[in-house]
């Protein structure tokens, strides 16, 4: 399941892809925030103390449960910059809406446990 938080006036036009994606690697819910640069920067600085802005978040749940009865249980959040997805997506020709796509698989695999920074490309791979 997918939940969506939107904090910007951009329409959002896969969201069914996104829950198809989301379907695909989990049972549990995820949380979709799309903000603007500046409420990414904040978001930034308040979680990790770094104040500037980046293109995607990832905050996975970590408790203590029963597998099988985890299923209400979010796996995570991810925070999406919508401007930043608008820029890069200019940058490469491609739609924002596939911008977004890629960048919501990369967050959901940092949830999933991948670590681009530690592994030898499977995250790379998976993307």
């Amino acid at each position: 399941m997918l939940e969506l938080n939107n904090l910007t006036d951009y329409n959002v036009d896969n969201l069914n892809l996104l829950r198809q994606i989301t379907n695909s690697q989990t049972d549990r819910p995820v949380e979709l925030t799309i903000c603007y640069d500046e409420q990414m920067r904040d978001i930034n600085e308040e979680s990790r103390g770094i104040d500037k802005s980046t293109d995607v978040l990832s905050f996975p749940v970590s408790i203590d449960f029963e597998p099988n009865k985890a299923s209400h249980i979010p796996l995570g959040s991810i925070v999406i910059n919508i401007d930043k997805a608008y820029k890069k997506a200019q940058v490469l020709s491609h739609a924002t809406d596939d911008e977004l796509c890629l960048l919501y698989i990369h967050g959901l695999l940092h949830i999933l446990g991948f670590d681009h920074e530690t592994d030898n490309g499977e995250m790379r791979e998976e993307e």
